[in-house]
């Protein structure tokens, strides 16, 4: 045994927790990062162009393909590779339009308690680059699609399952939504009412990779919650929030209407992640398809 302990490398040696946390963050932010090196010095359309191809080779590799060998079934799992059936597909798609709904909800009423801070939500997201709303557009979804992609895959994927397997679930979901909270601390729209929403949306991420089994239904919110929040809120390429605090305007409409949005948003996403891990676990087994 003492023989085998000292022939192990230094990484072998490290917790697992403090080895999923690290290649996390790398897998996760390392790539996320291209995006911006890439918009500065190539352009929209070129750049766009150049990070579609980085992302098809990274969740290549992410998910077991290349070098080294040695390793591929390890990176396999920390992706979640597995096949998704159609009852999988029709409620992971069902629970990422909820969940993205359910942040944007969630900062509108956020919003309408305090007044939206637009200076500092903007700031670090300048799309003036170009004056061309296509390219802006363009801009928007691959910056969505970039950080979806290797954000899920870092923290939802290699950071969380490793985990998972170690030490349980609600732990492994609680260290990827506490690092990929603090991550996104060193933004300028980080002030103290966003910090349970992101750390929510972390949790809700990360039920929703453990219930399919897979890193795709997250990646589709995640893509469709960054759209969000490129468009509107850090950009206002799609319009400005406008709606003043109800300490001024009182409870009206629009606020009764929020709270519906995200308390209907919230049920469905949870009830969706319930019905994801249900499949999951075989639960549906015997029951005719018109019936589940």
């Amino acid at each position: 045994m003492a023989t085998q302990d000292r022939a192990l490398g230094p990484w072998a040696k490290l917790p697992v927790a403090i080895r999923a946390i690290i290649s996390g963050l790398l897998i996760a932010l390392v790539a996320a990062n291209l995006w911006p090196l890439f918009l500065l010095h190539l352009g929209v359309p070129l750049a766009a162009v150049v990070e579609v191809i980085f992302l098809a080779v990274y969740l290549w590799w992410a998910s077991g393909g290349g070098r080294p060998h040695s390793t591929q079934t390890v990176r396999a799992a920390a992706f979640r590779r597995c096949r998704m059936s159609p009852r999988q597909w029709l409620w992971g798609i069902v629970a990422a339009v909820f969940f993205a709904a359910t942040i944007h909800a969630s900062i509108v009423l956020l919003f309408r308690f305090v007044p939206f801070p637009m200076a500092d939500f903007r700031r670090g997201y300048d799309f003036s680059f170009t004056s061309s709303l296509p390219l802006k557009w363009l801009a928007i979804v691959v910056s969505a699609t970039s950080a979806g992609t290797c954000e899920e895959t870092g923290f939802r994927g290699y950071m969380q399952r490793p985990i998972e397997q170690r030490h349980g679930v609600p732990v492994a979901i609680l260290i990827s939504s506490f690092f990929f909270t603090v991550v996104h601390l060193t933004k300028g729209w980080a002030m103290a009412g966003i910090v349970p929403i992101v750390f929510g949306a972390g949790v809700l991420l990360g039920l929703l990779a453990w219930a399919s089994g897979s890193l795709i239904p997250c990646m589709i919110g995640h893509v469709m919650m960054d759209v969000g929040l490129f468009a509107y809120w850090w950009t206002g390429v799609a319009g400005d929030f406008t709606s003043r605090p109800i300490s001024e305007t009182g409870v009206d409409g629009p606020f009764l209407v929020a709270c519906a949005v995200f308390a209907v948003s919230l049920f469905a996403v949870l009830y969706s992640i319930s019905r994801l891990r249900l499949v999951a676990k075989g639960y549906f087994a015997g029951i005719p398809e018109d019936l589940r």
